[in-house]
């Protein structure tokens, strides 16, 4: 089969770490870089195969979309009442661990 040359660019320090780790692994640097880009190859295929089922379901999801109607928003709330603010904050309060004297659990005041 003939082989086809590319032309990479990069950094001195890659280009560096890559000869050595081509030769730790005993292969000559072209030799290296197919073999990583094969590996990474396969596992993006594997990949995409394991979640093609999921994609699927989202591109068909995707499209009923498209045909629903837009949901306009609802109108604003009305003003909190002083006793809904009180109840808010309280709630709040309780949420960020705070006793009903604003102390936190466990701390002195």
């Amino acid at each position: 089969m003939a082989k086809t040359r590319i032309s990479i660019s990069l950094e001195q320090n890659q280009a560096e770490r890559i000869k050595q780790h081509a030769e730790r692994a005993g292969m000559d640097v072209s030799a290296y870089l197919v073999h990583a880009a094969t590996r990474q190859m396969a596992e993006s295929d594997a990949i995409e195969e394991q979640f093609a089922e999921v994609d699927a379901l989202i591109a068909r999801a995707e499209q009923v979309a498209e045909g629903l109607p837009v949901e306009r928003d609802p109108e604003p709330a009305a003003e909190l009442t002083e006793q809904e603010r009180r109840e808010v904050e309280e709630a709040l309060g309780l949420v960020q661990g705070r006793d009903r004297q604003s102390r936190r659990p466990g701390h002195a005041a």
